[in-house]
């Protein structure tokens, strides 16, 4: 069922709703496919009939003109989508991107590179990671908090902690010219607002990670951003960063929503910079909860150096690309055992939300149980195909 039970679609919202250009996905049980939308307070209009997709409409200047001018009555209630199941059948919100590529930044704020480096010495055991967190903690903590990446001072430090035998890949990722960029998920795998987020059986350490998430376009342009659940199996990384696909690419393991705001005059990149995205974790089977934040401001790379390591003459998206771009939260409360951090549990219900950006709700499921991924690209071309008016397409 839906992830967000009786929550108020109010709560979806940014705080400026009234200003916020918001885009979405739908998913129409009358056409059977996804419909791109348009978002102003309850009333969801449908935006199907003047561009296919997000994608197309981030690439169509005259597609995001005429936005603002879109009228008619409302295809849906957003009250309604809020409220509807995580069903086939239902009418439903959307991961709000579609033939984007999922990519990701990751050890992009020096607390959580720590909080890496832990994961690598304890080999994925969480009943290490007290003992190693305090080691690991006074040997790097210190001497990273505070360096640019590449800069002088951070070859410096890289030189210290060679010497001491406490270099990391981690570390070289955090600190080193290069940040980590990665495939996050295939297109169309993302799930959204409402649905079921996936930890495999095979990890018993794992956690959220709350992001804010920028929408560039095939041209390296960052068109709007979202709130994204970069959900992380720590002990599969903590065996070998070679497995970075098992922990990070697993059924709905990537949320992004509830909306897409679009940059324009009044709503910019600079508004986003120094956004607080905060986490809320309630556990339905031992009420359990945990609470934290990202402070995007502390990033230790700009939102461009990590789009154009991404993006640019090494490498193109004609459909554009979604980047995730990293959490400073890593999670170290005890929930079950003394010593062994958070891991999350069946039921769990995770909230992601920030001012600019409104709530992205949903709860979490074992992987191998949750609703399969089979709508994907061939199935959107065939919808496409059917559905779209050739004289509407932009």
């Amino acid at each position: 069922m839906s992830a967000h039970g009786t929550g108020a679609a109010a709560d979806l919202l940014p705080q400026d709703a009234d200003r916020a250009l918001l885009v979405g996905r739908v998913w129409d049980p009358e056409s059977g496919g996804p419909r791109p939308v348009l978002v102003r307070g309850d009333e969801v209009h449908d935006l199907f009939p003047l561009v296919p997709t997000v994608s197309a409409l981030l690439e169509s200047e005259e597609a995001m003109g005429r936005l603002r001018r879109v009228r008619g009555p409302a295809r849906w209630s957003l009250a309604e989508l809020a409220a509807a199941p995580d069903e086939p059948g239902s009418a439903r919100l959307l991961a709000p991107v579609d033939l984007q590529v999922v990519k990701a930044c990751g050890v992009t704020f020096a607390d959580s590179m720590v909080e890496r480096v832990i994961e690598e010495r304890c080999a994925g055991d969480p009943a290490r990671a007290e003992k190693v967190r305090a080691t690991v903690t006074e040997a790097v903590g210190g001497a990273v908090g505070g360096v640019e990446p590449g800069s002088a001072r951070a070859r410096a430090v890289k030189e210290v902690l060679v010497e001491r035998g406490l270099w990391s890949q981690y570390l070289e990722v955090g600190l080193g010219p290069d940040p980590e960029v990665f495939t996050k998920a295939p297109v169309l795998a993302s799930v959204g607002y409402g649905a079921r987020v996936g930890i495999p059986a095979f990890s018993q350490w794992n956690n959220p990670e709350p992001e804010l998430v920028l929408a560039v376009d095939s041209r390296g342009r960052p068109r709007g951003c979202t709130l994204g659940n970069d959900v992380n199996l720590r002990d599969v990384e903590g065996r070998s960063a070679l497995l970075l696909g098992m922990a990070k690419d697993n059924n709905a393991s990537s949320a992004l929503g509830p909306f897409l705001r679009l940059f324009d005059d009044a709503f910019t990149l600079d508004s986003v910079r120094e956004e607080q995205v905060r986490l809320r974790v309630e556990g339905a089977r031992d009420g359990f909860a945990l609470e934290g934040e990202n402070h995007v401001g502390r990033l230790s790379r700009p939102f461009e150096e990590l789009v154009a390591a991404a993006s640019g003459d090494h490498h193109q998206y004609p459909d554009g690309f979604v980047l995730y771009t990293g959490t400073l939260f890593a999670p170290t409360q005890d929930r079950d055992r003394p010593g062994e951090g958070f891991t999350h549990a069946d039921g769990d219900r995770v909230t992601i939300s920030s001012p600019h950006l409104g709530s992205l709700c949903n709860t979490v499921g074992p992987a191998e149980t949750l609703p399969r991924w089979e709508f994907g690209v061939g199935a959107l071309l065939s919808y496409l195909t059917t559905h779209h008016p050739v004289e509407a397409r932009p």
